[in-house]
């Protein structure tokens, strides 16, 4: 079995776990939707990740995973911690207001972001041509998905601020890139929960009014979100970094908006439009040439 500092092939066990979480994370904007209809988008947004920071700090616990902050942690794990509130707060907002299967499509573009940023910010990570054909291609499908609400109304105001949340996204994986790179990755998630919670919990006090009801649909979304995307995936996708290439693994997250698309029409009964349909195929085919490992 190789070591986590030597990094092997894929084998069928990896392709199948990647699918898996690929299928989980697509799932998880049908998960938010659904507990939307029973929570105020900033409510759903504590409850969600209290129950995932558990989670991730039973998890380190157990793997003995050292939580104590070192001289030079502590201000950009904050940092990070408010980028994620925003971003994570602009989500739910944007998926109240917009479908399950659109908020799918332009969250998972946030591969293109990372992409046209690094190109200012990350030194030697150029955009060449086939990346440069891959932003392309993605930045059609979003505005494939927003030119008929442009015309004709609609889903535009939820577009747009899922939009800004995966531009965030993007930010905030690139801060995460070029400011803590030797910082535990527990630290980080458990950071942006110990820095999300409380102010998701008071902004929510103050804005949001509605009384609070336990249903099954919206316990099913928190211990979904909890438990499987903020707590599975992070431990599954961590063991499959120490163990595989990123560059291996980077293509078959394009798998991601299809499976958020299929998942809400199962679901939710989402229709699957011709305009939604080219736009994730687009998406879908511009995250896979940007992501495609560079020849030499």
């Amino acid at each position: 079995m190789s070591a986590p500092g030597h990094p092997r092939e894929l084998d069928a066990a990896a392709v199948g776990l990647i699918l898996l979480l690929s299928l989980f994370w697509g799932a998880n904007l049908v998960a938010i939707k659904i507990g939307l209809a029973d929570a105020p988008p900033l409510r759903l947004a504590w409850m969600r990740f209290v129950l995932g920071g558990l989670v991730v700090l039973g998890w380190a616990r157990r793997s003995g995973a050292s939580l104590r902050l070192v001289p030079g942690e502590p201000l950009p794990l904050l940092a990070l911690g408010l980028l994620f509130t925003v971003q994570i707060g602009l989500l739910n907002l944007g998926t109240h207001l917009t479908s399950a299967g659109h908020a799918t499509v332009l969250l998972n573009a946030y591969p293109i972001h990372i992409v046209l940023l690094a190109h200012f910010f990350v030194p030697g990570d150029r955009i060449d041509v086939r990346r440069l054909g891959g932003l392309l291609l993605a930045y059609v499908g979003v505005v494939v998905l927003f030119a008929r609400q442009l015309v004709g109304g609609g889903l535009v105001t939820g577009d747009l601020l899922v939009s800004l949340s995966a531009f965030l996204l993007g930010v905030r994986i690139i801060v995460m890139n070029r400011q803590v790179q030797h910082i535990d990755p527990t630290k980080i998630l458990l950071a942006q929960v110990a820095v999300g919670v409380p102010l998701f919990f008071i902004l929510s006090s103050l804005v949001e009014t509605a009384p609070y009801r336990l249903t099954v649909p919206l316990a099913s979304s928190l211990l979904y979100q909890g438990l499987v995307t903020a707590g599975f995936n992070f431990i599954a996708n961590l063991w499959l970094l120490q163990h595989y290439r990123p560059s291996s693994l980077a293509s078959f997250y394009l798998t991601t908006p299809v499976f958020g698309v299929a998942v809400a029409w199962l679901l939710l009964g989402e229709p699957i439009t011709p305009d939604l349909a080219l736009a994730t195929l687009l998406v879908a085919a511009g995250i896979g040439l940007v992501n495609r490992p560079r020849r030499g």
